[in-house]
């Protein structure tokens, strides 16, 4: 994962009023595997800027992938 990178949340987050499947953008990386992600609504408005690990996270693709970059 690395800045700018669309994500896609892959738990709920209820106390932070985010729940999986929501998307955002990295923003920041703090270190590795921890960043800071923002969510917008469709006309680009933040509603929620979080820290969130790798883990929490899944890079979004709106092209083909190749095999040996999708299983990574």
């Amino acid at each position: 994962m690395k800045l700018l990178d669309i994500v896609a949340l892959l738990e709920n987050l209820p106390e932070l009023n985010l729940y999986r499947g929501q998307v955002g953008t990295i923003v920041e990386e703090y270190e590795p595997g921890v960043f800071e992600v923002e969510f917008s609504d469709n006309t680009g408005k933040a509603y929620a800027i979080e820290t969130l690990t790798e883990t929490q996270l899944m890079v979004l693709h709106h092209y083909p992938l190749e095999r040996e970059k999708a299983t990574v």
